[in-house]
């Protein structure tokens, strides 16, 4: 029997959640929104627990891995994958603070009105240190084991990076549907599902369609540059995007996109090197999503982002998802640290973000690989100058 995806259950989730508010509400009994409350406090504890984890299990080998490759090429397709990343955030979000607000209204869903019924209980699970702690033990350990080449503490840090994987992938990604569930079902019984709802259709259709114009704009900058047709060498990358939308991940889709990135032209010492790395450290598209969605769910708690507030958070995802879990919706769960420290996020509003995210998870990771062909394609073209000087 073929196993059930992640979006079909978190469709499932939400679905149900909302039918129990919807029924609980009209029938007067509170009791199982009080039950899913129950669950989601003690799940969001368990949250707070799990993220410093997240951000030293990751971040740390993944910047030590980044200090074992190819000299100065690693540098030139870091920093390229970096300001891809960057940018791709910064249109977001421009064009989520031109678009958004005729759609969200203030305190849509985001922050819990009254309405909205508590659990029976809370159980309180401090995290070991805090989220900014975690990110700078982080730093520091991934940038003294490049420094050092320390093997030893290498392979502990990425034995710890697969327990943390682990406890994601069996953990923490199965109970996400009850958590989306017993949100909604809350703001259902509280009045507030139908509104969030409808803007959650309209935000999904204009990060499809950011995500082609920013596809569009990498293959026309990197056709630029390299004198090839960018339409031609978009269009060869389809196979990469189609599978990438299949299989929700972007090192299974590695094979795929290395042989598509050969068909647009580029070595295959630079096309084997240059794309499986950016498929670690290259999330325009998860950013793209991420950034957008920031946006909407502070408008929904009726707070206005500014760019003083999103660009310092922009800056920083580009960093907190190099290696992010190979899961579906690893980078939202490696940006939640800085949800909760940089923007404030609360566990409703992180719980939103998540929800945001996974709905179009195919379509960022699609996103992600197809422009690793274009980062590629410019790194190719300046090998092969150094080559000639």
């Amino acid at each position: 029997m073929k196993k059930i995806g992640l979006l079909p259950r978190l469709i499932i989730g939400l679905v149900t959640g909302v039918i129990i508010g919807y029924i609980s509400s009209n029938i007067g009994v509170r009791w199982p929104v009080r039950l899913l409350a129950t669950f989601n406090d003690i799940f969001g504890q368990f949250l707070n627990y799990v993220i410093p984890l997240i951000i030293i299990g990751f971040i740390a080998p993944g910047i030590a891995e980044l200090g074992k490759g190819a000299g100065k090429l690693l540098g030139i397709t870091t920093g390229l994958a970096y300001i891809s990343t960057v940018i791709a955030g910064t249109l977001a979000f421009i064009v989520g603070s031109f678009l958004l607000p005729a759609i969200v209204t203030g305190g849509t869903a985001a922050n819990p009105a009254e309405a909205q019924l508590s659990g029976y209980l809370t159980v309180e699970i401090p995290p070991i240190i805090g989220v900014m702690t975690a990110l700078i033990t982080a730093f520091v350990l991934g940038l003294g084991m490049a420094a050092l080449d320390s093997k030893h503490l290498y392979y502990v840090m990425n034995d710890f990076s697969k327990i943390v994987n682990k406890l994601i992938s069996v953990i923490v990604i199965p109970l996400l549907p009850i958590h989306v569930g017993g949100i909604f079902a809350n703001m259902t019984y509280g009045g507030q599902v139908v509104q969030t709802l409808a803007v959650f259709g309209q935000i999904f259709i204009i990060i499809i369609a950011l995500h082609i114009i920013y596809l569009i704009l990498q293959y026309t900058i990197a056709g630029s540059i390299t004198g090839k047709n960018p339409l031609q060498a978009l269009k060869n990358m389809i196979p990469a995007y189609v599978t990438a939308v299949g299989t929700q991940s972007s090192a299974a889709t590695i094979p795929v996109t290395t042989k598509c990135g050969k068909k647009n032209g580029i070595s295959n010492q630079v096309a084997d090197f240059a794309i499986p790395l950016c498929a670690t450290i290259h999330l325009s598209g998860s950013t793209i999503t991420i950034t957008m969605c920031s946006v909407a769910v502070m408008l929904m708690s009726g707070l206005t982002p500014t760019f003083n507030t999103i660009f310092p958070f922009i800056l920083m995802i580009g960093i907190t998802m190099i290696a992010a879990p190979g899961v579906p919706g690893g980078a939202v769960m490696a940006a939640l640290g800085i949800l909760q420290s940089m923007l404030g996020f609360n566990q409703a509003q992180l719980a939103l973000m998540i929800a945001l995210y996974l709905t179009q998870d195919s379509f960022g990771t699609a996103c992600n690989v197809t422009g690793d062909g274009a980062i590629a394609m410019v790194v190719d073209r300046i090998a092969n100058v150094n080559k000639k000087v």
